[in-house]
């Protein structure tokens, strides 16, 4: 179990120094790095219009006017050449908010050496920083995977806005190197908060550990976080400690575990569910297979004055969708319209799949009408379940025609939307369709997945649609991609058995160019 106690008595051998920011920043000024950049074209007239027309209307451009041009500015080059520019203004400091939104702008372009600059920069500036521009930096460092680095932006808080850091603070660092799984150093950064900071953890500290611990099935560890909880002065098990605990439950089935744990929530510590702990108690029930116990949970809600929402209906529907209930998944639709709740996305999206997996796509499609009508917006998830569902049966004209005309209609589809149908088009033999498709793919800059690219050209040529196999090879290997050895033999073997060698000579000619300074991966011997 991952408790304050355990973390001190596991790492004692821990020391001052390993603890103390490893963040050593090398000094590259900002406009240093500017100039140190590869050589960029000059600023878009418009940039340089504002800045000179700014400068030449009030002679001096505040921080407020800084901070508009820097978010305006979509290059992270120029944003960077703007703050420095406006630094040379005589009686003009840089403060908190237009160096938050520089490292803002450097972060989310991942410039991260010209964000060590700035820095760097701010341990010597007079102004008062916040602790929010490092804790912005810690999501953008998470996001990218750079974790050791989640941890440095903790340690710079104290040298940079030169008080402790917050329990906010420590909460975020917590939370996200937890979700990136990072034990370790999850267990470094809590033994320094408590043996270096002093900090005791309060509440959310300590819910971070009861998810953890839920995530990885360690219940045990879970609920003996909890009992420290209740120790402690300055926590004390909430609604969402007992969510997470309940939630943890019910994935691992012990469903009737949860709900006297939700009785004991009411009874022991009064505390009242909302809306979202009642969905943990559906959504378990009907993933276990008990979608009638799930709507008498939501039926128990109403009558205790919570009404259910959009989401607790969504789950509902969808357990019954599993069950292949489709009469009550659609009663439970009609009653969440009756009760005044306008289904979203996500609603009507479970209900048009419950009648796709039912076989009923015309209904499916009648629902993706009714959407338009309500200005509900299909998203790509809607549109892959009906084309899944016209696939399905057998109406492949109606699904290709989807797929050539939502692209004109403003939809963004998925590599996932055009596999859907190309696998199905591929496992049914309609070749000459799949050839079409594939056409259509590429030139929208879609590539199928590697076995049905290869499974689609032995196909072809085993069909003695040579040509179409060697065309599409040719315009899948302009995409990067390289046949399996078999698949090349095979082809290879039915251009020559058609005596059309020339196509052969081009093949080899063409991907043994693309693999020029390196070993070919086919074994043309």
């Amino acid at each position: 179990m991952i408790s304050m106690r355990s973390f001190c008595h596991k790492h004692r051998s821990f020391t001052t120094s390993a603890l103390t920011p490893s963040y050593s920043f090398p000094w590259i000024s900002p406009l240093q790095f500017s100039k140190a950049t590869p050589s960029m074209p000059d600023p878009p007239p418009e940039t340089s219009n504002i800045l000179v027309e700014s400068r030449r209307k009030s002679k001096f451009i505040s921080h407020d006017s800084a901070i508009n041009l820097i978010k305006h500015e979509r290059d992270p080059q120029r944003a960077l050449e703007i703050f420095n520019m406006v630094a040379e203004q005589k009686g003009f400091n840089h403060n908190h908010a237009t160096y938050s939104t520089i490292i803002h702008k450097l972060a989310r372009a991942k410039k991260f050496q010209a964000v060590d600059a700035m820095l760097h920069q701010m341990t010597y500036e007079t102004c008062k920083f916040h602790e929010n521009v490092l804790l912005n930096l810690m999501k953008h460092f998470s996001k990218s995977s750079l974790h050791e680095r989640v941890l440095e932006m903790f340690y710079a808080i104290q040298p940079i806005v030169r008080e402790k850091p917050s329990l906010k603070a420590i909460s975020t660092c917590l939370n996200l190197l937890i979700e990136a799984k990072q034990i370790d150093l999850a267990q470094k950064f809590l033994l320094h908060v408590k043996e270096y900071l002093k900090i005791r953890p309060n509440t959310c500290i300590f819910n971070i550990l009861v998810k953890y611990h839920c995530k990885v099935r360690d219940l045990e560890s879970a609920f003996e976080v909890m009992k420290e909880m209740r120790k402690s002065k300055r926590s004390y098990p909430n609604l969402i400690t007992y969510s997470t605990l309940m939630d943890g439950l019910c994935e691992s089935g012990r469903l009737e575990e949860a709900i006297k744990l939700f009785e004991e929530m009411v009874s022991k510590d009064q505390i009242l569910p909302d809306a979202l702990t009642y969905n943990v108690l559906i959504s378990g029930f009907c993933h276990g297979g008990k979608v009638d116990r799930a709507r008498k949970i939501m039926e128990f809600m109403r009558s205790n004055g919570c009404n259910p929402n959009v989401f607790n209906y969504s789950v509902l529907m969808n357990g019954f969708c599993k069950e292949g209930r489709l009469k009550e998944a659609k009663e439970a639709f009609d009653e969440m319209k009756n009760v005044g709740l306008q289904p979203d996305t996500v609603g009507y999206t479970t209900l048009i799949n419950c009648f796709c997996e039912s076989g009923s796509v015309d209904g499916a499609l009648e629902l993706l009408k009714e959407m338009r009508e309500m200005k509900c917006k299909a998203d790509v998830v809607t549109f892959n379940v009906l084309l899944k569902g016209l696939c399905r049966e057998g109406r492949f004209n109606e699904a290709l025609g989807m797929l050539e005309k939502l692209a004109y209609e403003g939809v963004y589809l998925n590599k996932g939307s055009y596999r859907i149908v190309l696998n199905f088009l591929c496992q049914k033999g309609k070749l000459q369709k799949t050839c079409e498709l594939l056409d259509l793919m590429l030139s929208r800059g879609f590539v199928p997945h590697y076995a049905t690219s290869n499974e689609l050209l032995i196909r072809l040529c085993k069909a003695a649609m040579v040509d179409d196999a060697v065309t599409a090879l040719f315009g899948l290997a302009e995409m990067g991609f390289k046949p399996e050895p078999d698949s090349w033999a095979v082809l290879v073997e039915y251009i020559c058995r058609e005596r059309k060698l020339l196509f052969a000579f081009e093949l080899l000619d063409e991907l043994v160019t693309k693999e020029a300074g390196n070993c070919t991966p086919f074994d043309l011997n």
